[in-house]
């Protein structure tokens, strides 16, 4: 068992993570090994201390460059189930699961907002989990939801098992050719059923008669990752010592809230990491 689970790898998490490995603390950070798109494509910061014009770049070279030189490694795994276990975590992550004392959210600001039926039917033939819960789906008709590329390698992985995927990239030019695979550049807004999956409605008006719903994003919500999760306006609610209202729970960066900065973002990590510290002390 981990002392602690990181997830999200912007300045949050990077300040998370450097602080437990400098006090020699055991963890697993999952996030993107790009780290951060949103320093990515900043043009230039100029209220990061002692950087003055730096570019966004830059600066996710530097953080980069830091991980590395710490000996930190970031776990390129999508988080899709926290479940709060005696006493610690366990967080399933690409059908593997994961235990740790500890948990730390750095995930930033989801903007995605659930679908209509979305939360209602997780579990009961809505899965954010390809390899988790293709098999259920053998020889079936699905729907497949994707906001990025790199994830149409799950896509593939569904096709090889079910009769028919209606799939809806949310990008330009989708890579996934098959058979069994079509293409939809209409929306869903609406999932139904009883008491499992039935149909989903799309934006055009049609309604599609299926037995499953994929639904691959980037990021998922925090209160759909752990339902007892306490939030206000959208934002984690924590206290100075960046707890949530769960025990040995810590959130950081621009999942507490405005203002969206990066210092704020780092100073908030280093408290969660030395909140952790103490809490695994006194446990």
């Amino acid at each position: 068992m981990y002392d602690a689970i990181i997830i999200g790898s912007g300045p949050a998490g990077l300040s998370t993570a450097l602080n437990l490995q400098i006090h020699e603390k055991s963890f697993v950070w999952f996030g993107s090994r790009d780290m951060s798109d949103k320093i990515k494509k900043a043009q230039m910061i100029d209220n990061y201390p002692g950087l003055p014009g730096i570019g966004g770049q830059e600066l996710l070279s530097r953080f980069d460059e830091h991980r590395a030189r710490m000996g930190i490694t970031i776990t390129e795994k999508t988080v899709t189930n926290i479940m709060p276990v005696s006493g610690h975590y366990m967080v399933l992550a690409d059908n593997e699961m994961y235990e740790a004392k500890t948990l730390a959210l750095c995930m930033g600001v989801v903007n995605a907002k659930p679908l209509a039926g979305e939360e209602e039917f997780l579990g009961r033939g809505v899965s954010y989990c390809a390899t988790c819960d293709g098999n259920f789906y053998r020889g079936k008709k699905i729907a497949v939801y994707c906001n990025a590329a790199k994830y149409e390698h799950e896509v593939e992985f569904l096709a090889d098992l079910a009769e028919e995927v209606f799939f809806f990239p949310a990008y330009p030019k989708a890579g996934v050719q098959r058979e069994n695979v079509r293409v939809s550049t209409d929306y869903p807004v609406k999932i139904e059923g009883s008491l499992k999956v039935t149909t989903l409605t799309l934006r055009s008006g049609e309604v599609l008669a299926i037995d499953g719903f994929f639904i691959l994003r980037n990021a998922i919500a925090p209160t759909t990752l752990l339902k007892k999760l306490a939030v206000e306006d959208g934002h984690i609610v924590v206290n100075r010592r960046m707890e949530t209202n769960l025990p040995g729970c810590y959130a950081a960066g621009d999942c507490t809230g405005r203002p969206y900065q990066y210092a704020k973002a780092v100073g908030e990590g280093n408290v969660a990491a030395h909140s952790i510290i103490e809490y695994l002390d006194k446990k």
